[in-house]
Order: C-alpha cells, then structure tokens, then sequence
C-alpha cells in the first residue's frame, strides 16, 4: 500500500512516527512536509500535496494508495484534503470512527489531531483506517455517487418524495 502524508507542525512529531511505523509495516511512504519544526507553517500547503497525490494516483486505477494529514485538531487539515476533487477525507479520533470512514464512505484519506490523543492511539486509528475494506454496500455506493456527482456537477441530488411534505 502506497501512503501520502502531510501535516503541520502539530502533527509533525506524529508525521515522523507514522513514517517509521507504516515502513516497518510494509507501507511505502510518500511524505509532503513539512520536515522541520516552523510554528508558523501553513497546513494547507502540505495536506493539499498530500491529498492531490492520493487523488491522482487513485485518478491512475491505484486503489491501494491512500493519504494521512495531521495537525493539531485534524479538523483545518481535514477540510484541506476535502478540497481535492476525488478525496474523501474523514476525521477520526476513535478505533470506531476509523473503520466507519472505510466501511461506510470509502475514505481515502484519514485526518487525526496530534494534540488529541497518544501517539499510540493515533497510531492505531490509522492502522485499522488502513486494514478495512469498504464495505461495498449498495446505500453507501449510492451516498458516494451523490457526493462525486456533486462535486463535478455542482448539482444538488433530488429530494426523495418523502422530504416533499406530501400527506403532511
């Protein structure tokens, strides 16, 4: 499995742990920044590299190679690899919300907040967000497809009849 990875300052010690473990693990890394400690640095600038190489590579037929930004929170990082047409980043901060971001949204990239949680927890979210599949599930294929539509079209999905007040 190929692995993007981007961060800030905030999530760089995490960033270097990640490099080390998903190596060991058989992992091959691809690492966008930043390499030096700068309180100042910008997340975008590197999580937008990051997800722009999942999103390509992917773009290729790859579908087993995925991405990882960390900050602080997650939260500005996730929204960052949001941007790239094609990635589904899902923000994780549990075992649990890890295997639903693949399961159930088919991310392809996972965000953690490196002032959240021990490095070993951080690293154990990414680990299962690695190992499980996406389900597959017909509901969830049609969620996705709306959600990719969208982003290409700008069009919204229609509302089922249910949402129309019909009988109310």
């Amino acid at each position: 499995m190929r692995v993007h990875l981007g961060s800030d300052h905030a999530g760089l010690d995490l960033k270097a742990h990640l490099v080390a473990a998903l190596t060991d693990g058989g992992h091959e890394i691809v690492d966008h920044g930043p390499f030096v400690h700068d309180p100042l640095d910008d997340y975008p600038v590197f999580c937008l590299r990051a997800a722009e190489g999942v999103a390509a590579e992917r773009a290729e037929g790859r579908d087993d190679v995925f991405g990882v930004v960390i900050g602080g929170s997650g939260n500005g990082e996730q929204m960052a690899a949001n941007k790239v047409i094609g990635v589904r980043c899902a923000l994780v901060w549990s075992e649990e919300t890890a295997v639903l971001g693949r399961e159930h949204n088919d991310a392809n990239v996972v965000s953690v907040g490196g002032r959240l949680h021990s490095l070993e927890d951080m690293t154990r979210f990414v680990e299962v967000f690695l190992a499980t599949p996406f389900s597959g599930d017909e509901r969830h294929v049609r969620r996705i497809g709306q959600l990719s539509s969208y982003e290409t079209t700008r069009e919204l999905p229609p509302l089922p009849e249910s949402a129309l007040g019909h009988g109310s």
